[in-house]
């Protein structure tokens, strides 16, 4: 498993525990949640990591 470099979470986060951070690796991103750091992450290369950012950026997301 590649190593991520800079793990944060959005500050939007603030102090809540249940939250996903980000980190970046090589090709793109590693995704991990923050209550369950030992359970690993995914990872993204830039092109996926991309066109998901643009998704949440145009709402395509319902809550």
């Amino acid at each position: 498993m590649e190593q991520s470099a800079g793990w944060r979470k959005s500050r939007y986060s603030s102090n809540n525990t249940a939250c996903l951070e980000v980190g970046r690796i090589q090709d793109g991103a590693a995704v991990r949640d923050s209550k369950d750091r030992a359970a690993g992450y995914f990872t993204a290369d830039r092109a996926q990591w991309s066109t998901f950012v643009a998704a949440v950026k145009a709402d395509r997301f319902q809550q």
